[in-house]
């Protein structure tokens, strides 16, 4: 997607090799990253899980990252850990993000995890053009595939054990 060239800049981290131009995701949140908008007037911190981008520049002690919002961080090695390419991506990824092309591969697979919830989230990242490969039979599964599964958590629990807390404090 983004080859090798003399006139970027790259540089490894484990396994990986970031390149000048290549789409990366945050993979993690970082309420500490410093940033500068590309407007130069605007400031702030915090990156976050699924923001994505693209490096702009690598120097020796860093990677300079400008996100989809016009905001520019810069990456010490330290934190490398927190960006992976982000060419391909998964549905689960892309929640909340929109994209002008969307190619949606859908292949055999468990069908518990084939639904109608995970199609549309699927379909509906799509700005301008969606493009589904696979078997039309998939695509029909899912549509009817509307059972969800009941998760089991401990959700109502803590939620009396707070609604307790508050009822006993005095404002």
């Amino acid at each position: 997607m983004n080859p090798k060239s003399p006139f970027k800049r790259e540089k490894e981290y484990g396994s990986v090799v970031f390149r000048e131009g290549d789409k990366v995701m945050q993979i993690r949140n970082n309420y500490d990253a410093y940033w500068e908008g590309i407007d130069g007037k605007s400031y702030g911190s915090g990156v976050y899980n699924g923001d994505l981008g693209t490096i702009h520049k690598i120097t020796d002690n860093e990677i300079e990252v400008v996100f989809d919002d016009e905001r520019i961080v810069k990456y010490e090695s330290s934190v490398l850990e927190d960006l992976e390419h982000a060419y391909a991506i998964t549905i689960h990824k892309s929640q909340g993000g929109e994209f002008p092309v969307v190619v949606m591969p859908i292949t055999n697979g468990p069908p518990m995890l084939y639904t109608r919830n995970l199609l549309y989230t699927g379909v509906t990242r799509a700005k301008k053009m969606l493009i589904i490969i696979g078997k039309e039979s998939m695509v029909r599964f899912m549509i009817h595939n509307c059972d969800t599964k009941t998760r089991n958590t401990g959700l109502i629990y803590k939620l009396k054990k707070y609604q307790e807390i508050f009822d006993e404090q005095k404002f």
